[in-house]
């Protein structure tokens, strides 16, 4: 595996979780020595990453300087679509929640930030596990999303609309 690439799962394993990853287990995970985990996590941190070492492992400290209700419809096939669109941008989705006209407000934990939860999201869906909240209310539904400005949520706040995923409120 390149370097670049084990550095993207690297950020992903550390972003998937709330508990310190010790360097052990990446390198385990990557089958690369010690040393070049630590080296991964200087370069990351060089990046930009705020990566602190704990005596129990890595932790990715996320900072969210703002949040934003939006509101979207679109087809089942499209939650790729919409997921992938706003972690790209830097956004965060925490959650989905639809409004009822019988049972109110109804709504779900998500905490998708990377491609892999999106996809993993839609895979338990397909599956037939469950289905999609929004399917209660035609597909209408909304999400708060995270990120770490305004500009970033106004430039998601643009995409989605360009994509035809958002309702205007």
């Amino acid at each position: 595996m390149k370097a670049e690439k084990r550095r993207e799962e690297i950020l992903s394993l550390l972003g998937n979780t709330d508990n310190p990853i010790p360097a052990n287990v990446l390198k385990e995970r990557f089958n690369v020595s010690r040393q070049v985990i630590v080296q991964d996590i200087a370069v990351l941190r060089a990046g930009g990453y705020d990566i602190t070492s704990t005596n129990r492992g890595y932790v990715l400290n996320v900072k969210v300087q703002a949040s934003r209700v939006f509101k979207c419809r679109h087809t089942f096939d499209e939650i790729v679509d919409e997921g992938v669109l706003i972690i790209e941008l830097g956004g965060k989705v925490e959650d989905i929640f639809v409004n009822h006209r019988v049972y109110g407000r109804i709504s779900a934990r998500l905490d998708l930030y990377n491609r892999t939860h999106v996809e993993e999201l839609y895979r338990s869906l397909v599956s037939g596990a469950s289905k999609p909240l929004m399917s209660v209310t035609d597909g209408y539904h909304y999400h708060t999303v995270s990120a770490p400005s305004e500009e970033v949520l106004n430039a998601i706040e643009t995409k989605l609309r360009e994509k035809g995923f958002l309702i205007e409120i």
